[in-house]
């Protein structure tokens, strides 16, 4: 699907403000209401638009301790990847999963209360993934850019 320049008007102001209503949302862009609405169901029937979702603020609820995990898996058996996807999905405390190609296979973001409680879940949870190589371990400092606005 081909976008315009109004369909590109409609996503910055909703990539800027995703609580906007529609009526706010049109004004913002300079169309109708109307003119909005068929524009976001357009774009969303067309995929480009997934849907609009709550944002938490896992750190505002006392999760002080993101670190992210590179793995890199013993590939011999068949399943292996698969097997560990499935373990990795099973702990909550894994807010994100991504494979990659080349020599890390797989990175955990993990967040924690605290180091200590980060301490347990590496034990108790992270360890016991199956099919595990090498694990490196990088402690979130600070986040500099968290976007997910494309340039339009």
């Amino acid at each position: 699907m081909q976008i315009d320049d109004t369909d590109r008007r409609i996503l910055r102001q909703l990539m800027a403000e995703p609580g906007l209503t529609t009526a706010d949302l049109a004004s913002r862009a300079g169309v109708t209401a109307a003119t909005a609405w068929r524009r976001l169901e357009k774009l969303a029937s067309a995929g480009i638009l997934r849907g609009q979702h709550a944002e938490i603020d896992w750190r505002a609820l006392g999760w002080a301790v993101e670190v992210s995990l590179r793995f890199t898996l013993d590939k011999t058996q068949a399943n292996a990847f698969d097997e560990f996807l499935t373990a990795a999905r099973a702990v909550p405390e894994v807010i994100e999963i991504q494979t990659f190609l080349g020599r890390v296979d797989v990175r955990l973001n993990v967040i924690a209360r605290d180091m200590g409680h980060y301490q347990q879940i590496y034990r108790d949870r992270i360890l016991t993934l199956p099919h595990i190589a090498d694990i490196e371990s990088l402690m979130l400092i600070s986040t500099i850019k968290d976007t997910r606005s494309v340039p339009l």
